[in-house]
C-alpha cells in the first residue's frame, strides 16, 4: 500500500530500527527525519515532549539507503512490433515496493509516439506521488529528440533533465550514428550540464552488434571527454560484450551498467554479471545495476524480423541484488552500492542520496532479515509498507 498521508500533520517522524548500514555498518540504531531530510542518527534519541512528531518502532528491520533504479521505462517502452506492443507506465506503488526511493525515466526505441515532453509530464506525475524521479533527454536515435530543440538547453533549463539516453549503438534499431555525431552529443550534454551545475551523464544502450562498446573506447581515446560522462548499459547481453565492459571498465577507470534481465537468454543475469565483472578485477564501485523495467524485451530471427516480446519488470534486480548478499559474493555494506551508493555517484546526485548521514534526502529502506524491502521512505515520507 502507499502510505505516508498521516505523516504530513507531523513535522518529524523518528525510526527506531535494529540496526543501520550508511552503507557501512553505524552504531546508531535510531534516525529523525525533518523536511525531507535526515536531520539525526544516534542511538535512543531523546525527543522533548511534546514535539510534532511520530514514532516508528520497527526494532525487526535494518535501515539502509533507498534504492535508485537508473534505467526505468516509465511512460512504457516497446513498440518494436507496432503499436499493439507499446508497453505500459510504471505505478508509484511498483517503484516503492521494490525498496526503490529514486527513478531515472528513459525512452527507448520508440521516441516517435514517445516523446520526451511526455517523459517530464510522467517524471513530475511520479514526484506528486512522492517518487524521486529524474529523467534523461533523447532516446535512441541521433539527433536526439528534446524538450527545447537544444540539448544543452534541456539541461541548462529543465531540473529533471540530467542526462542523455538511452543513445543505441552497436544494435540494428539504433540510428548508426557517425562516430563525429557521438562525439558531439556527448559534448553537448558535456556543457549544458556544466552550466547547470549536473554530471550531465550519457547512458548508452549497447545492442549485440560486432561494435560492441568501440564507440565509446574512441570516444575516451581520441577527445577530452572523460570516462565518468559515459555510462554503458546492457553489457551483460551476452559474454563476449560482458568480457569487453570488463577490460573498458579496468583501462579507462569507467563504471559500466549490468541490467537485471528477467530472462537473459544468450546473456547473463545480472548476478553472474557482476560476479564474473568482480572475478576480472573490475572494483564494486565500478558497477551499477539497474532494471530496464517496463521496457521491452523484443525477439528478433536472424534476419532482425520481429517475433516477440516479453515487458521488463524490476523484481529481477531486487532479487539478484539479494542474491549477491545472500551468497556472499559480496558483503551488505558494498553491494548496497550497486543499487544505491555507486549509482547516485555515477549520476551527480551524490551530495543528497545514496548514503544514510545527517543532511542527506530522508530516502531509507527498511529490510527484514532476508533483505526483503518492507517499507520505503522517499523525503521522509513512508510510501510503501509490506502488511
Amino acid at each position: 500500500m502507499m502510505a505516508g498521508n498521516e505523516q504530513h500533520a507531523q513535522l518529524m517522524t523518528l525510526l527506531r530500527v535494529g540496526g543501520i548500514f550508511s552503507p557501512e555498518r553505524l552504531e546508531a540504531t535510531d534516525i529523525l527525519m525533518a523536511g525531507g531530510k535526515i536531520i539525526a542518527l544516534g542511538q535512543d534519541l531523546d525527543v522533548p515532549t511534546g514535539w510534532p512528531i511520530g514514532v516508528v518502532e520497527a526494532r525487526h528491520l535494518i535501515a539502509v539507503p533507498a534504492f535508485i533504479d537508473q534505467h526505468v521505462h516509465v511512460t512504457g517502452g516497446g513498440g518494436e512490433g507496432g503499436c499493439g506492443t507499446r508497453c505500459p507506465e510504471i505505478s508509484a506503488q511498483e517503484i516503492a515496493s521494490m525498496g526503490i526511493a529514486t527513478v531515472v525515466g528513459v525512452l527507448g526505441t520508440d521516441g516517435i509516439s514517445r516523446s520526451p515532453a511526455e517523459l517530464l509530464a510522467k517524471v513530475r506525475g511520479l514526484i506528486a506521488e512522492g517518487i524521486s524521479a529524474y529523467m534523461y533527454t533523447g532516446a535512441y536515435r541521433v539527433p536526439p529528440p528534446t524538450l527545447t530543440g537544444d540539448l544543452q538547453r534541456d539541461l541548462a533549463w529543465i531540473p529533471e533533465v540530467i542526462g542523455l539516453g538511452e543513445i543505441a549503438i552497436s544494435d540494428h534499431r539504433s540510428s548508426q550514428p557517425r562516430q563525429d555525431e557521438i562525439e558531439r552529443i556527448v559534448s553537448d550534454t558535456r556543457v549544458g550540464a556544466m552550466l547547470a551545475g549536473k554530471r550531465g551523464i550519457c547512458h548508452f544502450h549497447l545492442g549485440d552488434g560486432k561494435r560492441g562498446l568501440e564507440p565509446l573506447r574512441r570516444l575516451l581515446s581520441e577527445t577530452e571527454i572523460p570516462a565518468d560522462q559515459v555510462i554503458p548499459t546492457h553489457v551483460n547481453r551476452h559474454p563476449a560484450l560482458l568480457e569487453e565492459a570488463a577490460d573498458y571498465a579496468l583501462t579507462f577507470t569507467a563504471s559500466v551498467d549490468v541490467t537485471a534481465f528477467e530472462d537473459a537468454g544468450d546473456g547473463l543475469s545480472s548476478f553472474d554479471a557482476v560476479s564474473r565483472l568482480l572475478e576480472r578485477g573490475v572494483p564494486p564501485e565500478r558497477i551499477t545495476m539497474s532494471s530496464d523495467c517496463n521496457g521491452s524485451l523484443p525477439e528478433f530471427d536472424a534476419e532482425g524480423a520481429y517475433i516477440g516480446m516479453k515487458v521488463a519488470r524490476n523484481t529481477a534486480l531486487i532479487a539478484d541484488w539479494q542474491r549477491l548478499v545472500r551468497e556472499g559474493v559480496l558483503p551488505l555494506e558494498t553491494a548496497l552500492g550497486l543499487i544505491s551508493g555507486n549509482v547516485a555517484r555515477v549520476l551527480g546526485l551524490q551530495a543528497h542520496k545514496g548514503r544514510l548521514a545527517a543532511g542527506l534526502d530522508a530516502d531509507i529502506t527498511l529490510l527484514d532479515d532476508d533483505f526483503q524491502p518492507r517499507q520505503t521512505y522517499v523525503a521522509g515520507v513512508c510510501r510503501y509498507s509490506a502488511q
